[in-house]
């Protein structure tokens, strides 16, 4: 008897979105955040963690409720299901990540309008089961979230030379060659410069992608 409860069209809800239907490079939805506060990969993880729980909450309570929600109205309750997580998690982390809830200020914020999530609420969500929209949105989630890691990790290190507020191991090696902290890397161009990157080698992998763009 087959297990219908993890099939290969659910592993590739998560799958997808992790490589070839990536969100962000592919298709360039959530940049600003890539941009904005990735010169630090505290904040992406952080950022990310949060993302995670309001779209797969979020994805959750919409599916639940598909049912039930006049058409003319959907939007808005998107809306306010996900502005209610937002500022269940932005209290969270005053309360126990200060520090971090400070450096992200108003970003925490604009997840209310993140068009991933609203995307996977609208498109998604709204017209599939429980189980389903889960998978999706953790897939979605963790697409977003491993770009604005990769993407700090990059930044982060070549700007400070420092990851997370400590040094690494090794990284002496190049200040002896006489490599010195870019401070480029901390700037907004960068991490596009960064992004721009991950597309290309994620194009240049998958020449289907090149043909349908």
């Amino acid at each position: 008897m087959k297990n219908s409860f993890f099939t290969k069209q659910h592993r590739k809800l998560i799958s997808d979105p992790m490589g070839d239907q990536n969100p962000i490079t592919i298709q360039v939805l959530g940049i600003c955040s890539a941009l904005a506060i990735t010169t630090q990969l505290e904040n992406a993880l952080v950022m990310t963690m949060a993302v995670i729980f309001v779209m797969i909450s979020a994805s959750m309570i919409i599916s639940i409720l598909r049912n039930k929600i006049p058409n003319r109205i959907r939007i808005i309750v998107q809306l306010i299901v996900v502005a209610a997580l937002v500022a269940l998690v932005d209290q969270i982390l005053k309360a126990f990540l200060p520090d971090a809830s400070e450096k992200l200020s108003v970003f925490i914020g604009l997840i209310i309008t993140n068009c991933i999530i609203m995307g996977r609420l609208e498109a998604f969500a709204m017209g599939n089961k429980v189980w389903d929209s889960f998978l999706d949105a953790l897939g979605n989630a963790l697409g977003y979230g491993w770009i604005l890691v990769a993407v700090a990790f990059v930044r982060e290190l070549f700007g400070s030379g420092k990851l997370m507020g400590y040094e690494i191991p090794g990284f002496d090696y190049l200040y002896n060659l006489g490599y010195m902290n870019n401070n480029l890397m901390i700037l907004p161009p960068m991490a596009l410069i960064v992004v721009g990157l991950i597309i290309w080698v994620q194009r240049s992998r998958n020449k289907e992608l090149i043909e349908e763009n």
